[in-house]
């Protein structure tokens, strides 16, 4: 979340990526930076998953990224 704060600062868009498991800390971690984070949450766990699963969510999850990448606000 630090990251995407980071780069929100420097007027790049960020998109958060995280397990499903993790949406209520990372809306936690947004609101204490003050941050309206862009984010795509993938099934949990992952951590047991085959190559080809986890080549699988993150094709699942690509439409997504792109998706917040491309609204994100423009700087300036």
């Amino acid at each position: 979340m630090h990251d995407i704060a980071d780069l929100e600062s420097r007027g790049l868009p960020g998109v958060g990526i995280a397990s499903t498991e993790f949406i209520q800390a990372a809306a936690a971690q947004a609101q204490s930076l003050g941050i309206d984070a862009a984010m795509v949450f993938v099934a949990h766990p992952i951590q047991d998953r085959s190559d080809d699963e986890l080549r699988a969510l993150a094709d699942a999850a690509l439409p997504g990224i792109l998706a917040r990448l491309v609204d994100a606000p423009k700087a300036g």
